[in-house]
């Protein structure tokens, strides 16, 4: 869901909040669930249990039929392969067996429509009564495969776009042509037929780079014309030495303000019209050394929060392989602060071996998600000056592999749909 969604508590006669029976079924509150509260100001913000599986990436192939100048396979000597259907039965096994049923999301380091059954599954979750997200570069999209999709009761289509003029989107997305994916838009959008609530819902996926940020407004019309409701835009992670000139962070992580420190002077902004002068004299002011919120929101400050430990979420590979995080699936060679930084994956365990209930509830799994949530890491995203940031196997605080204190996602830089 999408949106804020309102519930009201209350605090009983011993002085404990009581939750509405919606909101306890939603996030998996247990008895005997530990919950990580910040208060800040009149806002105290719950966050979700550690022990609620709540979404699912399924990585159906990492083969893809583009060569991207951004794409993670240019820092890694990784085997490429599809997942077998044999694997697939026992995801969708361990699916069937959970009481809350989780989002699925058919993506990872590949094109998921790359693989022939990724639709047959998609159906397949769906009929377990889950959530079904997938996201495709949109080249293959063909009208067959749309009805396909529509048939197949998928909730959410992402199409990653990255460029609004032919030029642009193939200086990025090299062997695809802007004017197939369009046309294949236009499709999928006479395809869903009208109405209100028009399933699959249409998210735009864009990686913001130094050669295309300024096709980013256009982006967001093609989108709306073709029936887009969500747009999701992430910073490009730099997987060669190349792709570092294109980053569009490289001062906000070495900014002050990042470490939301006590030190550092915070600064409230009201709503206004981002238009002129008070255009600029906003963003000379996020690049100020102080910790800016914009009408309550807060645009400053580490996050240090691990987003798919927040969201409660596990990553599959193509070969069964769970890790706990897109990062950690494979093993690839990243830059950070103009340094090789070498990314070791992390599997917890295979699906072809054990359930995957079990694997969620592995002691070693959960602990180490009870980390990501207090994030007892170095903090290498701002830092970077020691040797111990070129790797993920230790850091200056004494965490031992896998450390995240080099992670991109963690801060807000890097996200995923």
């Amino acid at each position: 869901m999408n949106g804020i969604e309102t519930h009201w508590a209350e605090v009983d006669e011993q002085g404990r909040l009581v939750l509405p029976t919606e909101a306890v079924r939603n996030f998996g509150l247990k008895p005997g669930s530990r919950i990580r509260i910040d208060a800040n100001g009149n806002h105290l913000r719950l966050h979700r249990p550690i022990t609620q599986l709540n979404k699912v990436y399924i990585e159906p192939t990492d083969l893809c039929n583009l060569d991207c100048i951004m794409c993670i396979r240019n820092g890694w000597a990784e085997a490429l392969g599809r997942m077998r259907p044999e694997t697939f039965e026992h995801i969708l096994d361990g699916l069937s067996k959970l009481d809350q049923k989780p989002v699925v999301f058919f993506g990872g380091l590949g094109e998921p429509l790359f693989h022939p059954r990724t639709i047959d599954w998609v159906q397949q979750v769906k009929a377990l009564g889950c959530q079904v997200e997938l996201i495709t570069n949109g080249t293959t999209l063909t009208p067959k495969r749309t009805h396909a999709l529509i048939d197949a009761g998928l909730d959410t289509l992402w199409v990653s776009l990255d460029g609004a003029s032919p030029q642009s989107y193939a200086d990025v997305r090299l062997g695809a042509e802007l004017p197939t994916v369009l046309e294949n838009l236009a499709y999928f959008k006479v395809a869903r037929g009208g109405g209100h609530f028009l399933r699959p819902e249409l998210g735009i996926a864009f990686v913001a780079m130094q050669r295309n940020i300024g096709d980013l407004p256009e982006i967001i019309q093609i989108g709306r014309r073709y029936g887009a409701t969500q747009f999701s835009i992430s910073n490009v992670a730099p997987y060669t030495p190349e792709m570092q000139n294109e980053r569009l962070y490289a001062h906000t992580i070495s900014n002050p303000a990042f470490l939301d420190s006590i030190w550092v002077p915070h600064l409230s902004l009201p709503k206004m019209d981002m238009e002129g002068e008070a255009a600029q004299v906003f963003l000379q002011t996020l690049r100020g050394s102080c910790n800016v919120s914009f009408a309550g929101s807060n645009f400053g400050g580490a996050n240090d929060m691990c987003n798919f430990v927040a969201s409660g979420s596990m990553s599959i590979r193509w070969d069964g392989g769970v890790a706990p995080c897109w990062p950690l699936m494979h093993t690839h060679t990243s830059y950070l602060h103009g340094k090789e930084r070498h990314n070791r994956q992390h599997i917890i365990g295979n699906v072809n071996e054990c359930s995957l209930e079990d694997l969620w509830n592995n002691p070693d799994y959960v602990a180490y998600r009870d980390r990501l949530q207090n994030f007892v890491f170095a903090p290498c995203t701002f830092c970077g000056g020691c040797d111990l940031s070129e790797a993920n196997e230790e850091d200056c605080m004494g965490n031992t592999f896998p450390t995240c204190g080099g992670c991109l996602w963690a801060q807000g830089v890097i996200q995923c749909p």
